[in-house]
């Protein structure tokens, strides 16, 4: 994790995009701030749930475009090309990392606390081991895209993983 100096902070909390960038705040965790903004995405995700499947969709296509635009931002403020504390790409991508949960076994079912562990679980393999093309997104794409792009890569595996496992039991 980066340390920031207190007028780093001032500078990244001065504009919208440095709280989007960090998913407000939780990417300044000290330990594991991918893994706490993954943690984070399930609550603003608790009320996406209940959007129909098309504007659930939307919603993914926005927030990933709003990623772009925020996590270049804080790439060219702290002058890193993947700085740690920005998590809006673990957002997203645990949001398409738990899309299955729609039309297979809805959240709110008897088993969904255990699907949404599964899907926050399987996300975070994926965003850790990083497979092709995860890697190559992640060591090719600069700027916003390429902070967003691996994440969102690694969610589509780990909602493949998921849909599989739910068909399987």
């Amino acid at each position: 994790m980066m340390q920031m100096s207190s007028a780093q902070r001032r500078v990244l909390f001065r504009h919208p995009a440095g709280w989007i960038a960090t998913g407000f705040g939780s990417g300044l965790s000290p330990f594991a701030p991918g893994t706490a903004g993954s943690v984070a995405a399930l609550l603003p995700w608790l009320g996406l749930r209940e959007l129909p499947l098309p504007f659930y969709a939307i919603a993914l296509v926005l927030a990933f475009a709003l990623g772009v635009w925020a996590c270049n931002w804080i790439v060219g403020t702290l002058s890193i090309a993947d700085p740690g504390i920005a998590v809006w790409d673990e957002f997203v991508g645990q949001w398409i990392a738990l899309t299955p949960l729609f039309w297979l076994a809805p959240p709110w079912s008897k088993h969904g606390c255990w699907w949404i562990f599964a899907g926050f679980l399987l996300f975070r393999i994926f965003d850790v081991w990083k497979p092709w093309p995860v890697s190559w997104a992640d060591r090719s794409i600069g700027g916003g895209l390429g902070v967003m792009l691996d994440d969102v890569i690694a969610g589509f595996y780990a909602a493949i993983v998921l849909a599989l496992l739910q068909r399987s039991l």
